[in-house]
């Protein structure tokens, strides 16, 4: 049975982890997804990612990231926005900022995966896959 939203899976196994503060947990592999998780450790979300060949697949390891001895949760919300039956886009003057810019957003853009930081930078509008703060 193939999937029929692989980045709410995503962000899915990240949230469950988060909140039941797991130190890792296991995705299934795929650019799209490797992207994702980049933009989550660029900003601080998670503490790192490794790829697993796991044989006959491939998964993303994800090393979930908490502060301090009571392991105070770094993500406090994380939302799939765009889903398959009903796609969410954003022009270049019209990128969501999450909690006045307390969050970040995540966007496909043709520039690539990027947060909405950079988007504005770049002045490129896309796709809002997420939203993370």
């Amino acid at each position: 049975m193939t999937m029929s939203d692989p980045i709410a899976d995503m962000l899915t196994r990240i949230r469950n982890a988060n909140t039941a503060k797991h130190d890792t947990v296991d995705i299934p592999l795929s650019k799209m997804k490797v992207a994702i998780a980049d933009i989550l450790v660029d900003e601080g979300y998670i503490a790192k990612y490794d790829i697993v060949d796991a044989g006959n697949f491939k998964n993303i390891h994800v090393t979930m990231k908490y502060d301090g001895e009571k392991k105070d949760k770094i993500i406090t919300g994380i939302k799939r926005i765009s889903k398959p039956g009903l796609r969410i886009y954003a022009g270049k003057d019209d990128i969501p900022s999450v909690l006045g810019g307390l969050g970040v957003a995540i966007l496909s853009t043709n520039k690539g995966i990027i947060t909405d930081k950079q988007a504005r930078k770049e002045q490129v509008g896309g796709e809002v896959l997420a939203f993370v703060w």
